[in-house]
């Protein structure tokens, strides 16, 4: 099951994800995760990941490209993968489809978590209210200023891949605002129907 979760800051992908990860068993893959491990391997395209950071400059798609590429080569990723905040744009999903084409794969499903925008900001809100009360730290992000920009870039690159797999008849919506198990029943009935 090769799959990519889809939807605004906030929307509950890392949740979704890291159940889909316990239940199936198949590798959530982070762009940020996987240019830590290729430079900590040194490997060539993580030389070249580390000398664009230590720059302090954004890493390109050809870079974030290759490594993706080399990652999903893995074994763990045999029987399938998650691809988290990648891609972001459409030059990047047109590239994620050419690498999966060339290595005889293609993305199974596209699930798009469906919310509210002025609801995520009170979502944002309790879950900060919540890391606070509970003693745990607060994300930087989670106020309601920055998730207005960060909704602002979603909205500017992002949210175009959600016409884009409909094109492809790839794409799923699920009611991200739904209780979370009632979200992870629909992602597994969207799973279950993608492999069948």
């Amino acid at each position: 099951m090769r799959l990519i979760l889809l939807g605004p800051p906030g929307a509950g992908k890392g949740t979704q994800a890291q159940r889909i990860v316990a239940r199936h068993g198949i590798p959530q893959l982070s762009t940020g995760d996987m240019l830590r491990a290729a430079v900590a391997a040194g490997t060539e395209v993580g030389k070249r990941a580390k000398a664009l950071m230590d720059a302090g400059e954004l890493v390109p798609d050809d870079v974030v490209n290759a490594i993706v590429s080399d990652r999903i080569e893995q074994p763990d990723c045999a029987g399938g993968f998650i691809l988290d905040g990648y891609p972001r744009t459409l030059v990047q999903a047109d590239a994620v489809d050419a690498m999966l084409s060339e290595k005889g794969l293609s993305l199974d499903v596209a699930i798009e978590l469906a919310v509210d925008d002025s609801a995520m900001v009170g979502r944002i809100l309790r879950r900060a209210e919540e890391a606070k009360a509970s003693g745990e730290p607060v994300r930087k992000d989670d106020n309601a200023e920055v998730y207005a920009d960060r909704l602002r870039a979603y909205y500017k690159s992002t949210a175009p891949l959600i016409g884009y797999y409909y094109a492809k008849g790839k794409l799923r919506t699920v009611d991200g605002m739904a209780d979370m198990d009632a979200v992870t029943a629909e992602v597994e009935k969207i799973l279950a129907d993608a492999s069948a």
